[in-house]
């Protein structure tokens, strides 16, 4: 049994070089690209520490939400509405002793 040998015509051989490179780019790209394999990693610590922010901006957000409920005109918190006018204005009554607390 003789095994023939197929001669490649150049013409045949550049495209299957070039066909050869462009799966090359693209395996890389599928690789190392923006939304490869290997940036899911830093996209998972990315989601990770947004959903850590979306968390502590909530809390922020609920406080904020409170504090407006109490300053509403129609039945505002005596206290708070007092120590605003205090910290605000700077006035206290004459038996009060003020302390500054520096955060």
């Amino acid at each position: 049994m003789q095994t023939r040998r197929v001669a490649l015509l150049p013409k045949d051989s550049l495209t299957q070089s070039l066909a050869l490179v462009a799966l090359l780019v693209l395996g890389a790209i599928g690789i190392a690209g923006p939304s490869g394999l290997l940036a899911w990693g830093e996209n998972a610590r990315l989601l990770d520490q947004r959903q850590q922010e979306i968390a502590h901006l909530s809390a922020e957000r609920d406080q904020l939400k409170n504090r407006v409920a109490l300053l509403d005109p129609r039945h505002a918190d005596p206290d708070l509405v007092g120590e605003l006018l205090r910290s605000n204005l700077n006035v206290a009554h004459p038996d009060e002793l003020v302390i500054s607390v520096k955060p």
